[in-house]
């Protein structure tokens, strides 16, 4: 479904070519300061503008039509609002007859029996991620002192990030992406196993980020070919610190005090301006595809801000979590 969290619960809704995109958070702690500048720094990451990224300009500019008063939030449901203006929908008309490869246009037209909004990828595009990355902003406020980064360490298989978007461009093709991000600061305890472990929680929300296609933790699967006494992380303080990290900041399903540490793949771009074979649904038929329109020739690089504000969202849940259990558990 379209929501998730215990306390701290979001809900994203809108389609990329309506009217608006937004996110309702409930749960959000009273009294949090908090105004439309607090979102500019981490919605500017987001926004396109570099090379490599869509030519769709939007404002993206939050409006706070609940939960907010006097600059401070009040406990009530907060929803935040953007408005989507540079829209152009007739780009999309031919895609509910003949989806593109890699996109879920297939998918989403036989799930809900042909009703979706296929402008943009209606509910499926990254248009929606900018929910996550305002109800975000409101997370990191929740779980500060606690630092959340990621940064792109690779795209296309290569380490030079403005070689490889560039032959992409020139191929009229797109490629993927590596993303690593850290967490520090973060105490001991975060994580409930078994069912909502640190790990499951954050993969549960960074697969909601259209795009992502694996996920990591720590020394992730280099640890299968590693023996044990390698894999280990032996204590060298009292405070739980370790000599390495191979578990990324994790122990059964629960932080142990060292950083955090993840890494997400990040698959290409479905829209590419090169001809492709595929099939027209109504005639059978095989055709050429050549998509036209607006799109990012390499998604991952907006997209480690959107990994910072599930990841922020998934630890503010579990802090609030914790808090309610020392405050039940003290009754």
């Amino acid at each position: 479904m379209n929501s998730f969290g215990k306390i701290f619960r979001i809900k994203i809704f809108g389609e990329s070519h309506g009217p608006e995109v937004g996110v309702t958070i409930d749960g959000c702690p009273p009294g949090i300061s908090l105004s439309w500048e607090d979102f500019k720094t981490d919605l500017a990451r987001r926004k396109s503008g570099a090379k490599g990224t869509t030519l769709r300009k939007e404002s993206d500019t939050p409006r706070l039509i609940s939960g907010v008063y006097q600059e401070h939030t009040t406990g009530a449901p907060l929803t935040i609002l953007f408005e989507n203006s540079d829209t152009r929908p007739d780009d999309y008309a031919d895609f509910a007859d003949v989806p593109r490869p890699g996109h879920a246009d297939f998918a989403a037209k036989k799930k809900y029996s042909g009703f979706n909004d296929t402008r943009g990828g209606g509910h499926f595009s990254g248009r929606i991620t900018i929910g996550l990355v305002a109800a975000g902003v409101i997370a990191r406020k929740i779980i500060g002192p606690v630092e959340v980064k990621a940064k792109l360490v690779e795209v296309g298989g290569e380490k030079e990030v403005e070689h490889a978007v560039e032959k992409a461009i020139v191929a009229n093709d797109s490629i993927g992406g590596i993303i690593e991000c850290k967490v520090h600061q973060l105490p001991v305890g975060f994580g409930e196993p078994f069912f909502d472990s640190l790990e499951s929680l954050i993969s549960h929300m960074v697969f909601s980020i259209p795009g992502i296609k694996g996920i990591e933790f720590g020394a992730g699967f280099d640890s299968a070919r590693m023996s044990g006494s390698e894999h280990n992380d032996c204590f060298v303080s009292t405070d739980g610190r370790t000599r390495t990290n191979h578990a990324g900041g994790i122990s059964g399903g629960i932080s142990n005090g060292n950083p955090l540490v993840f890494r997400v793949a990040v698959k290409p771009t479905s829209s590419i301006s090169k001809k492709q074979k595929t099939i027209n649904m109504t005639t059978g038929e095989m055709v050429d595809l050549e998509i036209k329109g607006r799109h990012d020739v390499c998604i991952a690089l907006r997209i480690p801000v959107i990994v910072e504000a599930v990841t922020a969202i998934v630890l503010a849940d579990l802090f609030l979590l914790n808090h309610w259990q020392r405050v039940t558990s003290n009754q």
